[in-house]
């Protein structure tokens, strides 16, 4: 079985390095292939992605979907897995990866642990989000996988989000076979919660839930935004 870890970066040459060593340290013992698509960055992602082993796509999509779907589209793996750049992977969560679709799940995520101080809004919300994603069956953007089959089946990420697509993937999917939150969990920048309000991503984690939303286009900041 062949792993495709999906990659998607704009000008992440901080964090990308470690982003894909965590994955090959992970991932060693399993066939896989790195795929870093490389949304019109301006430093040097692409550069050390390449140094590192990765095979790079280059695109200028300035939505985080699209960006996710050009690197799909070169995949040959039998699982593809979405990785934040910003988000470090380990060997248990690989290995639980497999084992879910060896045992006939079809998708299904990890639920991250976020470094780094937190606000404390940001302390009492994210537990209550990981019991909420694990019951309503949908994946954090962190980290994502699922079979070719079922993400061709579902659409590919929607154009029309720029932010929380992988929700509405997830959503999808679940109309082709089971899903499956694994307990191993990745570790993610807490950046976000840093540059933007507790409130303002509460808020628009609601707004993704609301199903036909449009409005969550004016959020595209939350991903090309400052980081901190």
């Amino acid at each position: 079985m062949k792993l495709s870890f999906i990659i998607p970066a704009w000008n992440e040459e901080l964090l990308i390095g470690a982003t894909i060593l965590s994955i090959q340290h992970a991932a060693v013992n399993e066939n896989h292939e790195i795929i870093v698509a490389d949304d019109a960055s301006d430093d040097r992602t692409s550069e050390i992605a390449k140094e590192l082993g990765a095979t790079v796509v280059l695109c200028n999509n300035r939505q985080i979907g699209l960006t996710r779907n050009d690197g799909a589209a070169v995949a040959t793996g039998d699982i593809y897995i979405f990785v934040d750049a910003d988000t470090l992977v380990s060997e248990a969560v690989v290995l639980e990866t497999v084992e879910a679709i060896k045992n006939g799940a079809i998708a299904g995520g990890s639920f991250p642990t976020f470094e780094g101080e937190l606000p404390l809004l940001a302390k009492v919300l994210t537990p209550m989000l990981r019991v909420m994603f694990r019951f309503l069956r949908v994946a954090a953007g962190a980290y994502m996988f699922c079979t070719p089959e079922s993400f061709e089946n579902a659409g590919r990420f929607d154009a029309k989000y720029f932010a929380a697509e992988e929700v509405h993937l997830s959503n999808k999917l679940h109309k082709f076979g089971k899903y499956k939150t694994i307990k191993a969990r990745v570790t993610t920048s807490g950046r976000k919660f840093r540059t933007h309000s507790s409130l303002e991503i509460l808020v628009t984690l609601i707004l993704v839930t609301i199903p036909g939303i449009r409005s969550i286009k004016k959020r595209k900041n939350l991903w090309y935004g400052p980081r901190k």
